[in-house]
């Protein structure tokens, strides 16, 4: 365990956050996810896990430590609704009061049609699947850049 960093992000979370580079993208997926097929086609080629956690949980242990993107209007995205691609459930709700506060604005997450989220993911630089159980607990979120120390 270590000071300051969310005990959820066990090692090998730690380990693909760090070695990310702007632009690449993760996805927190629920636990009827096809994950483990998805994960073996991505960049990283394993499937992650933050057991025990909600999405929203998961989110906000990344974010603590993972900046979002700036220079896209993509780089937050969740999984649409079959059949009801605006309503917004009450998970992605609670992953969006956690990416307004770990950014400090607002910051909407776009809508993504169910199989493109599929793509997305594998294009992804890894999946990490949460012990979310609720349905749609699905996010792709882009790594953006920590600017230099001013001086």
């Amino acid at each position: 365990m270590l000071k300051g960093i969310s005990p959820l992000l066990n090692a090998d979370v730690l380990q693909a956050l760090c070695a990310m580079g702007h632009g690449d993208d993760l996805v927190i997926v629920d636990t009827n996810f096809p994950a483990d097929s998805v994960a073996r086609q991505t960049r990283l080629g394993k499937l992650l896990r933050i057991d025990k956690a909600t999405c929203a949980e998961a989110a906000a242990a990344i974010l603590s430590v993972y900046p979002l993107d700036s220079f896209v209007d993509d780089a937050a995205g969740r999984m649409e609704m079959i059949d009801k691609p605006r309503e917004i459930p009450p998970v992605q709700k609670e992953v969006q009061k956690e990416i307004d506060k770990a950014e400090g604005r607002k910051w909407p997450l776009i809508s993504i049609e169910r199989y493109a989220f599929y793509e997305r993911a594998k294009q992804a630089y890894c999946v990490i699947q949460t012990g979310e159980r609720r349905f749609y607990g699905c996010i792709a979120l882009r790594k953006g850049v920590i600017p230099p120390d001013a001086g």
